[in-house]
Formats: C-alpha cells, sequence, structure tokens
C-alpha cells in the first residue's frame, strides 16, 4: 500500500489516496499499527482520501487508537494539498466532504505547489447535547453584544463553567467544531496541566463521547499560546479544531477578540470566528515523505 506522510502545524498523519489504492478493510486496525511511532510509520492517526459522489473528495479519519473521529482541521489542508498536487483536482478552491459534511477550502499555491491552505470550518455548534456534554448550559459573565452572530441566540452555550476534576475546580467552555472540545484557560502552561488533566478530561462522563482538552494562554486579545490532550492520540503538536475551538471561546468567554494567532508546538495558526458565524483558519500544509506499507 502506498502512503504520504503530512503534517499541518506539526499535526502529522498517514495518508492513503484511495482513488489510486483500495480502501482498507480494517482502517481501525491499519490506524493503530500504521500509526506507532516505534514499530510503524509514527503519526497522530491515518487519513483516507476517498471519492465523494457531493464534493472533490472524501476524507475519513482515525485516530492513532483506532476510533474514527469526524473532523481535522490540519488534516482537511493536508487533504486539500494532496488533491491539487497530485492532480485529483486542480482548482485553487475545493470542497471536502467530511464527518461534519463539506467543507470549502481556498489553496495558496507556488510553484505549481499548495503552500497554506485556508479552509472555511463552518459555524461552531454550541449546544450541550450537541457537542456533546452534560455540564450545564449558561454563560456566567458572558458580555451581551450585538456583534455577537446569530447562532448564539437560544443555542445555550456552556461558557465559564465549573468542572470538578483530578482534585481542581476548572472554569471550562465547551465547543464542538464537528468533534468535542473542552478548554481552559490558565496562567501558564505546564505538563501537570496537559499530561496530568488532559487525559482525565477526555474520559471524564460528562463527555459521553470524550473530549479533546485545550489549555489555553492569552497574550494579549489577539495572541495566544496553546496545548491539546486530544481524544484517542494524546497530546498532539496541533489540533485545528481545537484552535478554532479556541478562538470562539476567547470571544465567548470575553477573554479575545475574533480573530486570533494561536501559537501551538508544531508552529502557528490564524483564526477568525467572523460575523457570519463560520470559524476560517490558515495554515501550512506540508508533505514529509511517501513510502510503501507492507504491515
Amino acid at each position: 500500500m502506498h502512503f504520504t506522510k503530512m503534517q499541518g502545524a506539526g499535526n502529522d498523519y498517514v495518508y492513503v489516496d484511495c482513488f489510486s489504492e483500495p480502501i482498507p478493510q480494517q482502517p481501525d486496525v491499519l490506524a493503530r499499527k500504521i500509526s506507532d511511532r516505534h514499530f510503524g510509520v509514527g503519526s497522530d492517526g491515518l487519513i483516507l482520501i476517498c471519492k465523494s459522489r457531493q464534493a472533490d473528495a472524501r476524507m475519513r479519519m482515525f485516530n492513532a487508537d483506532g476510533s474514527e473521529s469526524e473532523m481535522c482541521g490540519n488534516g482537511i489542508r493536508c487533504v486539500a494539498k494532496y488533491v491539487y498536487d497530485y492532480g485529483i483536482c486542480r482548482n485553487e478552491t475545493l470542497r471536502i466532504e467530511t464527518g461534519r459534511g463539506i467543507l470549502t477550502l481556498k489553496l495558496e499555491v507556488a510553484g505549481g505547489r499548495v503552500q497554506r491552505v485556508g479552509v472555511d470550518m463552518g459555524e461552531p455548534i454550541l449546544e450541550p447535547a450537541l457537542i456533546p456534554t452534560t455540564l450545564p448550559s449558561g454563560a456566567p459573565g458572558l458580555p451581551v453584544s450585538t456583534q455577537e452572530p446569530s447562532p448564539l441566540v437560544g443555542a445555550g452555550p456552556v461558557v465559564n463553567a465549573e468542572l470538578d476534576i483530578a482534585g481542581r475546580t476548572l472554569c471550562v467552555t465547551c465547543v464542538s467544531m464537528g468533534n468535542p472540545h473542552c478548554i481552559t484557560f490558565v496562567d501558564e502552561l505546564s505538563d501537570d496541566w496537559v499530561l496530568g488533566v488532559g487525559p482525565k478530561i477526555e474520559t471524564d462522563s460528562r463527555f459521553p463521547r470524550r473530549v479533546n482538552a485545550e489549555f489555553v494562554q492569552v497574550l494579549s486579545r489577539t495572541e495566544i499560546r496553546m496545548r491539546v490532550w486530544e481524544r484517542g492520540s494524546g497530546e498532539t503538536l496541533a489540533c485545528g479544531t481545537g484552535a478554532c475551538a479556541v478562538c470562539v471561546a476567547g470571544v465567548l468567554s470575553g477573554r479575545t477578540g475574533r480573530k486570533i494567532l494561536a501559537h501551538l508546538p508544531g508552529g502557528d495558526l490564524e483564526l477568525q470566528w467572523a460575523d457570519d458565524g463560520h470559524v476560517h483558519m490558515t495554515g501550512q500544509a506540508v508533505e514529509v515523505f511517501s513510502g510503501e506499507w507492507e504491515g
């Protein structure tokens, strides 16, 4: 099986072109084997680039533990790069089908190859039952502004909610970008937060489908630093949907503006929660190497 390894802000996946390769019969098993950083290729997971009846391509994404996820913001940028660079579709605006629906991506091309990709990630999901979380809705201290997008009206977001976990009382905001996120703003990032508290948040019973845990240090109204514990993969160098969720959470909790630069361990992402309610993300997409898998 031919594969290509790609990364966006250090969030690395193994990609299989199912336009030319058969779809693996057990992608969950393959994901666990190929993602192993000692006995496999090594990655945060497996992404299949498939044919779509509705879009230019379809993305299926599997975490390193084999579980299938709805979306991956860094992964979809790399899918777009592959689709363009390898001639599946040479349009500089692409539509990719995901578990979140069909997303539109705009490519920045130089020398015939994609360098950066901007993606319209759609509107954040804020209703607790749809995230999903059993934490109560409510937004203590949420500023009321006519500038907030209409999807907030009656949505009952979980903002600055108390979450008792690991002997601490956290103040969390919950957002789904097609997959669930629990965001905690902290004074300083540390392994204690990410590696100690992150796994406990992921598997807490108040998140029925598990959850990604983001820990965020606010540098200014337009700049943040963050680390992520991803469900099914552990800490990753970046998480695109997580960065989008952080952008939304910063606005909802009154900590940041609508346009921010997010510094992640693997690189930077540009985020904007636009006035129409859609979240936009722009970042690099990089091919690392290709090979043959015989495992």
